[in-house]
């Protein structure tokens, strides 16, 4: 496997890389072990083609069918993906395969947004990622354009890098054939990131509060921000519902306002789970909250969900179901944060 270029990512004093290899990545040589091996599916269909990195591990012996089977950490309700169990095989230098397979495929960027929102819950609780590996996924048997998905899984990672993802390396994998256009691409978001990082500014904050909700939870949102500001008037809240948009593989608008914002608020429910807008301030805000001397995410729990590990290791408000002495409650104590 040839590295063809990298991107070095600057963040909290670390050095972290997205790299572009050409090669096989079902034959992973050692030297460029990972931790996990990322696949893309369709919902429950693991049929090892002859285009496929589905069918390339087969033939390796690895059958994502046998490890899809017995999942160790099943996922696909919340963030359409699974993590197999430790795979343990000569010649096979990954440690896991983390396997995304979304009933709904947007268009490319969208499928990226899909794909990082789904790594992110397993970046931050056990078992400890650092290093993945992917190749040009949904541009295989489904279709998308290889350019246009190596455009937005660079620049999603590189963002997502600098935001606080705790990967040391994404390596994303393309295959043998002409390779001139896409290495060309590669190097046009290196060219892009160099030039941003020249003109970065660091925000001050705007916002002494933003709250990321669902539009379906907005009554019990508008009590728990008026019994906010009734405490303290002039109190500056950001509840305004930003939208994703679906040409961006990562949202900048979301990223932007929450980095304006000295502390978050996530208000978890059935509907928070489903909102992938709602996750994407999710993620942001945790990364923010792990490298912050004095924390940022303030969750209130709302109304009974499935919520998943990573989510319940916050500290969270419990005002279910939204019990209205609790929220005011709850008001006054989060109040000695701000």
């Amino acid at each position: 496997m040839e590295l063809i270029d990298t991107i070095t990512v600057r963040h909290k004093g670390s050095e972290r890389f997205v790299m572009l290899f050409v090669g096989d990545l079902a034959s992973l040589p050692v030297r460029e072990r990972v931790d996990v091996l990322i696949v893309s599916a369709f919902p429950d269909d693991y049929i090892p083609t002859r285009t496929s990195l589905i069918g390339a591990l087969a033939r390796v012996g690895v059958s994502v069918a046998d490890h899809a089977k017995d999942k160790e950490v099943d996922l696909r309700r919340f963030s359409s993906c699974w993590l197999s169990h430790p795979i343990a095989r000569p010649g096979v230098y990954f440690h896991r395969l983390l396997c995304f397979e979304p009933w709904h495929r947007g268009k490319a960027p969208e499928v990226v947004g899909d794909i990082f929102r789904s790594i992110v819950p397993f970046t931050t609780g056990s078992p400890p990622i650092s290093q993945v590996a992917m190749p040009l996924l949904a541009s295989g048997d489904q279709g998308e354009s290889p350019e246009v998905m190596l455009e937005a899984l660079t620049d999603a990672s590189v963002h997502w890098l600098s935001a606080g993802l705790p990967l040391e390396r994404i390596k994303i994998v393309i295959h043998s054939g002409d390779s001139q256009s896409l290495r060309e691409t590669f190097a046009r978001v290196k060219r892009r990131h160099a030039d941003a990082l020249l003109g970065e500014q660091h925000p001050s904050f705007r916002f002494d509060l933003f709250v990321s909700y669902s539009h379906k939870n907005k009554v019990e949102v508008d009590d728990l921000v008026t019994e906010l500001r009734s405490r303290r008037p002039g109190l500056s809240v950001f509840v305004d519902r930003l939208e994703l948009h679906p040409g961006s593989a990562w949202q900048q608008h979301i990223s932007e306002s929450l980095d304006q914002s000295r502390k978050v608020i996530c208000v978890f429910s059935p509907d928070y789970l489903i909102s992938k807008v709602c996750k994407e301030e999710f993620n942001i805000a945790l990364f923010r909250n792990r490298e912050a001397a004095d924390g940022v995410l303030l969750p209130f729990y709302l109304y009974s969900a499935e919520l998943p590990t990573y989510m319940k290791l916050v500290h969270y408000e419990d005002v279910r179901e939204g019990d209205r002495v609790k929220i005011a409650q709850s008001a006054e104590r989060l109040l000695k944060h701000l």
